[in-house]
């Protein structure tokens, strides 16, 4: 007998997914404000090659296929990677197939679309008001939370939904670095994967049908954001 939607939903894979998702989430989306807000103003404020190059390997995600940015993840933050290795070695810390390796997957893939609307508000009145504030004595620091952070908040806010969306439903970079262990690291996107191979279409259904609600929420921000 086929599984039911209501059935699919209190499965344990399924519930765990969601608890996994959520967990991740809620370090990624922080990520994205405490990395992205700051890389957007200093790309849109920057200049000269070292800006560029950073530019650069901040757009990489958007245009590499995201196995192609999983698997040199897992070269760099593998045991024997140039960072992997260090970490382990000195605080026992390993990245690849764990919780850990699947909040830098989510963070990887969104931060790009936090930084761009925050990248392409830097401009015109903003640089006038830094420019005051500097001739007034005002630190970095004080200048970027009272004057940059207020000027772009709609930015900031679209920057957040989007990349909010992109890291929830990533698959590509997460399977390589999460490794798709089920009962450890199968996020809501890997178990849709899981749940379609092994035929459970129920599931796969409630899993995407929710990702779908989450999207569509996501968007409705984002229309509201650049409405306000």
């Amino acid at each position: 007998m086929p599984e039911t939607f209501a059935a699919a939903a209190v499965h344990p894979e399924v519930v765990f997914s969601i608890g996994l998702t959520l967990r991740v989430m809620a370090v990624a989306v922080p990520l994205f404000f405490l990395l992205g807000a700051p890389l957007g103003y200093l790309l849109g404020r920057g200049r000269g090659r070292l800006t560029a190059l950073l530019d650069v390997a901040v757009s990489l995600p958007l245009v590499l296929p995201p196995m192609a940015v999983g698997y040199f993840l897992l070269l760099l933050l593998g045991r024997n990677g140039l960072l992997g290795g260090p970490l382990l070695e000195w605080t026992g810390v390993e990245l690849v197939f764990s919780v850990p390796g699947l909040v830098v997957a989510a963070v990887v893939s969104g931060l790009p679309l936090m930084v761009r609307p925050v990248q392409a508000a830097v401009k015109g009145d903003l640089l006038r008001l830094v420019d005051l504030s500097s001739v007034l004595g005002k630190s970095w620091a004080t200048t970027f939370v009272r004057v940059v952070l207020p000027h772009c908040r709609k930015s900031v806010a679209a920057g957040m939904f989007l990349a909010t969306g992109r890291a929830i439903g990533e698959v590509g970079v997460s399977l390589l670095l999460g490794g798709d262990i089920v009962g450890r690291t199968n996020t809501i996107s890997l178990e849709i994967y899981n749940a379609v191979f092994s035929g459970q279409f129920a599931r796969a259904g409630f899993l995407a049908a929710l990702l779908t609600l989450v999207s569509l929420g996501l968007t409705v921000a984002l229309k509201r954001t650049g409405r306000g």
